[in-house]
C-alpha cells in the first residue's frame, strides 16, 4: 500500500499517518514557490540552469570543456542555488522537537552509531559514503564556501528516523554535521537509506555559516534534499535487510514524488561504487 507519491501512504509505519501528513503541509509552500520560479524561468527572466548540467555548456555561446566535473564551471556560466526544499517532520534541529545540534558528540564524520547518552545502537546496511561540496552560486559555482557547516539526516534501510519513529526514538544515528574543508567539501560515513511509502530515497541536509552556528541550531542558509537514481536503488533494495523498499519504491517515480517532481537534476546524487566494496554519492551544493 502506498501513497504513490503523495506523501498520503498507509501503512508503513502507524506514527507515518500523521507525520508524513504533516510534512507534506510543509513542502506545499516551498513547491509552490519552485514551480513559480520555473514559470518565470520559461519566460526568460528567472535562470533555470545550474552549474553541472552538460546541456548548459553546449548551448553557450562561450563553451567550456564537456568533461570537466561540476565544481569547475566556467566564470560564464549560470549557477542556481541548489532549491530549498522542507526539512520534513524528523529534523531533530529543534524545529520540530528534539534538537540533537546541541549534543556534545554530533560534529563527526562516520554517523553510523548513535552518541552521546543515546541507546548506543548502530544502523545497517550498504555502506555509503556522501560527499557533498558547498560552493557560492554568486560566483558562478567557482569558490567554495570554506568554513560552513552542513547538517545531514536520513532514515535507516527499514525507513526509520532516529529520535522520531517508534522503536528508535532512543537512537541519534544517521545524523552529523561536518565543517567544509578548503575545497568546500563535507564527507559522511553512512549506509544507503531506504525507501518507505510516499517518497523517494533521498537525504536531507542543510547548511549553515559556520560551524558554531550548526552546533547551536541558528542561521540555517540552505534547506535541500539529495535524490538517489534508480538503478542504484534497485540494486542496493535487492540485498538482504531491504525488502520493504523494493515494494515501496515499485509504487513510486522521481515524477511522482512531492519534493522531486517540479525538478531533481541539481539534487540528483552522481553515484559510485557496488554493494560489496559500499557506494559514494557526491553532489555540488552551490549555496
Amino acid at each position: 500500500m502506498s501513497g504513490h507519491g503523495t506523501g498520503q501512504g498507509h501503512g508503513h509505519h502507524d506514527h507515518e499517518d500523521h507525520e508524513h501528513d504533516r510534512g507534506l503541509s510543509y513542502d506545499f509552500p516551498v513547491l509552490a514557490r519552485r514551480r513559480m520560479i520555473r514559470l518565470l524561468a520559461g519566460a526568460s527572466l528567472v535562470p533555470l540552469v545550474g552549474c553541472t548540467t552538460d546541456d548548459d555548456s553546449a548551448a553557450s555561446a562561450t563553451t567550456s570543456d564537456p568533461s570537466s566535473s561540476s565544481t569547475g564551471s566556467s566564470s560564464s556560466a549560470e549557477c542556481a542555488t541548489i532549491p530549498d526544499e522542507t526539512a520534513g517532520p524528523y529534523p531533530g534541529d529543534g524545529s520540530n522537537g528534539v534538537n540533537v545540534l546541541k549534543e556534545s558528540g554530533v560534529v563527526r564524520s562516520d554517523i553510523r552509531s548513535s552518541f552521546g547518552n543515546s541507546a548506543g545502537g548502530t544502523a545497517e546496511g550498504v555502506p555509503l559514503t556522501v560527499t557533498l561540496t558547498v560552493v557560492d552560486a554568486a560566483s558562478g559555482c567557482g569558490t567554495p564556501k570554506v568554513g560552513a557547516a552542513v547538517y545531514l539526516w536520513h532514515c535507516d534501510r527499514e525507513g526509520n528516523y532516529s529520535l522520531y519513529t517508534e522503536g528508535v526514538t532512543d537512537e541519534n544515528y544517521l545524523r552529523g554535521v561536518q565543517e567544509t574543508d578548503d575545497k568546500g567539501q563535507v564527507t559522511f560515513t553512512s549506509i544507503f537509506p531506504g525507501c518507505y511509502t510516499g517518497r523517494w530515497p533521498h537525504i536531507h541536509f542543510e547548511v549553515y555559516g559556520s560551524l558554531e552556528d550548526a552546533t547551536a541550531a541558528s542561521s540555517i542558509t540552505n534547506t535541500s534534499q539529495l535524490a538517489f537514481p534508480k538503478d542504484v536503488c534497485d540494486t542496493v533494495y535487492a540485498t538482504d535487510g531491504y525488502s520493504k523498499s523494493v515494494e515501496n519504491l515499485g509504487e513510486l517515480s522521481l515524477e511522482s514524488d512531492m519534493i522531486f517532481s517540479d525538478g531533481y537534476d541539481q539534487q540528483m546524487a552522481a553515484m559510485e561504487g557496488s554493494v560489496d566494496k559500499g557506494y559514494t554519492a557526491t553532489l555540488t551544493v552551490p549555496v
